[in-house]
């Protein structure tokens, strides 16, 4: 078994383990994996006209500037809430309670302390998800209007189920400048209603959900009335089992894949269907499927190159995954930076103050080899000169493919 394999079956055994409590799960077997593999095959094949973004997001006709900017690591996601008034089937996580605005794990109780964060590590785009957001409408017109502020252009946009929705609440978030909507109508029974109170006031209108199986056909038929209704971009997910959603998700015939998380296969397969409907039908609106492989790979590796870039003092390399080579002498490491809310981390590097907020800074050791001799040495140098795209086998060797470079397309099953 190669180091790859090894991997894939250490995630196997990893996800086996977290929902070892819960019965019914139909984790994808060999006896399986060759037909849904065929499945994804053929409807890759039949699509034909479609392009992929960054190697992995398959899309049709066009993806949003926010989809470029997230892919290309230069987009903070701010959650305004954790407080939803839909009850989503598929949701991953609870959504109960209000809590102080956060990205990733730190908090920011004040607009000018997340626009200053925002400005300093180089974003160029900036979201405002929940929750949902438009519960708290005046917050998110704050935290959005100071981040507009800025020295350089931020792309932004809204999450939102439009529940609470209105036309003149619009009109307001379009004169803060906010540039894209993006609907969860899988939370309103695939309405476009809400879309039209948004449609005049904000220029980009784009459809976010999962794509559920069951759904498919529905949302095949659906595209032509999105477009009618001023909807530029679909962007399709893939349902993920979570401890929170379980409880609904394995009440349904789902297969799951054990990746860094569970995802469901069917919905895989539901998303590259609804991409070849649209091409089918020859309609303008662009449509993407955004996997959990892209939001792994890229979204964790941009974060990590954000810092790295924003922190680092040396003159030393940083890999496209993020990690700094910090090797000495013969020795080849890779290290990383964490930041947290001041006080948060037990032995911190160091401290950044900002004029609003102070961060606990790590520069944490993530990988370190010393090779044997002139082979591994020199096996070493050729995997720093170009990406091989098929994952190394020897073990040490994967282990610096993984902190040098982003791993390309859909896995197979």
């Amino acid at each position: 078994m190669n180091a790859y394999q090894k991997y894939l079956n250490e995630l196997f055994n990893r996800n086996k383990k977290l929902y070892d409590s819960r019965s019914g799960i139909r984790w994808l077997n060999p006896y399986q994996s060759g037909h849904f593999q065929d499945m994804r095959d053929h409807l890759l094949r039949a699509s034909g006209g479609l392009s992929f973004f960054k190697g992995t997001k398959p899309y049709y006709r066009d993806i949003s500037e926010g989809c470029r900017l997230c892919g290309q690591g230069r987009w903070s996601c701010l959650f305004i809430t954790g407080k939803c008034n839909a009850s989503c089937f598929y949701c991953p996580s609870p959504q109960a309670g209000d809590e102080v605005p956060s990205t990733q794990g730190l908090s920011f109780p004040t607009a000018v302390a997340y626009a200053e964060y925002v400005f300093r590590f180089g974003f160029r785009a900036a979201a405002f998800s929940g929750g949902e957001p438009l519960l708290f409408p005046d917050r998110v017109l704050n935290y959005l209007r100071e981040v507009k502020k800025g020295p350089q252009p931020c792309y932004t946009w809204l999450y939102t189920n439009g529940i609470v929705a209105s036309r003149e609440l619009f009109l307001r978030l379009a004169e803060a400048g906010l540039d894209e909507v993006r609907f969860d109508i899988g939370a309103t029974g695939y309405s476009l209603e809400r879309i039209a109170l948004a449609r005049k006031a904000i220029r980009n209108i784009t459809v976010e959900i999962p794509a559920i199986p069951e759904h498919r056909e529905k949302l095949a038929r659906l595209l032509p009335r999105m477009e009618e209704a001023g909807v530029k971009y679909l962007n399709l997910h893939q349902l993920r089992l979570t401890p929170h959603n379980a409880g609904h998700l394995l009440k349904r015939d789902y297969t799951y894949y054990p990746a860094e998380k569970p995802v469901v296969v069917e919905s895989e397969l539901a998303a590259l269907d609804i991409l070849n409907s649209a091409k089918e039908q020859g309609l303008s609106i662009g449509v993407n499927y955004c996997s959990f492989a892209f939001k792994n790979r890229f979204q964790q590796a941009g974060f990590r190159k954000r810092l790295a870039e924003n922190l680092l003092q040396d003159d030393i390399p940083v890999t496209e995954q993020g990690y700094l080579r910090a090797g000495r002498g013969a020795e080849i490491a890779y290290e990383a930076f964490r930041i947290a809310d001041a006080g948060k981390l037990p032995d911190p590097s160091s401290t950044l103050s900002l004029r609003y907020k102070s961060f606990d800074v790590e520069k944490y050791r993530s990988f370190a080899w010393s090779p044997a001799g002139d082979a591994e040495k020199d096996s070493y140098t050729r995997l720093l000169r170009t990406d091989p795209g098929i994952p190394p086998g020897d073990d040490k060797l994967f282990r610096i493919w993984q902190h040098e470079y982003i791993e390309s397309g859909l896995r197979e099953y």
